[in-house]
């Protein structure tokens, strides 16, 4: 058996994402999230997931803040709880 038994490739974060934690839920399809890099800002769930991917308290997600507006960024992509908890174990998400 292999080191890497039961790993599986993750999407990572491009250039201006970065991993974040759903802190809160606001409703109006906003969420509060903690990001990586230390800011909490106001995430907006873009239309195209609104109905196919459900977020939750607590849920990993990659961010893509705003060029403009830092404390604002939008969800680009949503991890199932598996690959959280694989993210977690190599250290790429620190626990609160």
């Amino acid at each position: 058996m292999s080191d890497n038994e039961g790993r599986n490739d993750l999407r990572m974060p491009d250039d201006e994402e970065v991993f974040a934690v759903v802190v809160d839920m606001l409703g109006a399809n906003r969420v509060r999230v903690r990001c990586m890099d230390g800011v909490e800002r106001t995430a907006r769930i873009p239309g195209k997931m609104q109905k196919r991917i459900w977020i939750r308290e607590d849920d990993v997600v990659l961010v893509e803040p705003w060029d403009w507006q830092d404390e604002k960024a939008d969800i680009t992509w949503r991890y199932e709880k598996q690959e959280a908890d694989q993210l977690r174990d190599e250290g790429h998400i620190q626990s609160a």
